[in-house]
């Protein structure tokens, strides 16, 4: 049984995005959802840090991993598609060119898109005050990133080639994920094509349904504990 300590963001997404998948395709891994209420300091929890000692979520934990033995947890949401993939035997390439396609885009994602646009939609819609240049900078460099995707995407249905993987389940939930500061992807033609393809999915439309179903006031604007749980941490709480 996998646990997936979740909470309905775009990282949280990721792995859902992997788990319905592998239903869809009649080869379901039995999971079931810990929520973790950020926006409540859940984060924060002993048992939670437990598995998760940088306090974000996702975290997941196997009770069953490969070979028997205690239960393994994993933190980071990279780390998770890659322990899930190399679990199930599933979405990601075996052979050493097509697998380091995939990682090295995985990487691009945890280290550039997810962190670039997360800042993006900080400045944009969660900051107390507007910073002229911060929104401008992060709103710039989310869209240069997504032109180098746009380029890459150029003659491939997917991120590392033919086949749906960890790559494309990684950088779809991070495409203009902030209703209230929308990019311009109308430069960005085959980044359309791909996310709206992978969006008419069965099983993304599933994965992304639990968002409601976990919190159903996702999307709301955040209370001021809210963001001083969310935005206000240092070294000390």
């Amino acid at each position: 049984m996998i646990e997936l300590h979740y909470w309905p963001t775009p990282n949280g997404h990721k792995i859902t995005l992997l788990l319905e998948e592998l239903a869809e395709r009649g080869q379901p891994l039995a999971y079931t959802i810990k929520p973790v209420d950020i926006g409540k300091g859940a984060q924060f929890e002993p048992a939670f840090l437990a598995i998760s000692p940088n306090n974000k979520m996702p975290a997941l934990v196997d009770t069953a991993p490969a070979g028997g033995g205690a239960p393994v947890s994993v933190f980071e949401s990279g780390a998770i598609l890659l322990y899930l993939a190399e679990k199930t035997g599933q979405f990601l390439p075996r052979d050493l060119r097509g697998r380091f396609d995939a990682l090295q885009w995985l990487f691009w994602q945890v280290g550039g898109l997810g962190p670039m646009t997360g800042q993006h939609g900080h400045f944009s819609v969660y900051a107390p005050e507007s910073l002229p240049y911060a929104i401008e900078r992060y709103r710039r460099e989310s869209e240069r990133l997504l032109g180098v995707l746009d380029t890459h995407l150029a003659g491939r249905e997917f991120i590392a080639g033919d086949e749906y993987g960890i790559a494309d389940m990684a950088c779809h939930p991070w495409i203009d994920p902030y209703s209230r500061a929308p990019l311009d992807l109308q430069p960005f033609a085959q980044v359309r094509r791909w996310h709206a393809a992978i969006a008419a999915r069965p099983s993304a439309q599933r994965a992304y349904a639990l968002s409601r179903q976990v919190n159903p006031d996702a999307g709301k604007p955040m209370g001021d504990d809210e963001r001083r749980l969310l935005f206000g941490q240092g070294a000390r709480r």
